[in-house]
């Protein structure tokens, strides 16, 4: 199983940028997804989360209102749409799941959250 997101870079303060996880080796269709970050310095950071059928999702504070997570099934990937970044969204960000991993609120988040599949990160870095 590999997770591999992708589409970080460096951008300006309220910019955007659309990550994407293209899985390979599991179906997405079949499992929620969870967005997270590590900030340098900072502890890892939940962002988000998505169910298996993409109709539930679940953000932390920090991002609620800007960003957006959605599947497309078909291509196997999950998105996550940052819009009006600001410097403190800077850092490493990772996508992860299991097979019974669910998107229900904020435990699914949790910045101490064990999963079993987690990709290499993609950096994402707000100027000022």
């Amino acid at each position: 199983v590999q997770l591999q997101a992708s589409g970080g870079g460096l951008v300006q303060a309220g910019g955007s940028l659309r990550l994407s996880c293209a899985a390979s080796g599991l179906t997405l269709e079949h499992y929620a997804l969870g967005w997270f970050r590590r900030a340098p310095g900072k502890e890892r950071e939940g962002v988000s989360c998505i169910s298996r059928s993409g109709r539930r999702t679940y953000y932390a504070d920090s991002v609620k209102g800007r960003f957006t997570v959605s599947k497309d099934n078909a291509k196997n990937t999950v998105y996550l749409e940052m819009n009006s970044l600001k410097p403190e969204d800077t850092a490493v960000y990772y996508c992860a799941s299991e097979m019974f991993y669910y998107c229900s609120g904020a435990d699914s988040i949790n910045s101490r959250r064990r999963l079993e599949y987690w990709g290499p990160g993609t950096q994402v870095t707000v100027s000022s």
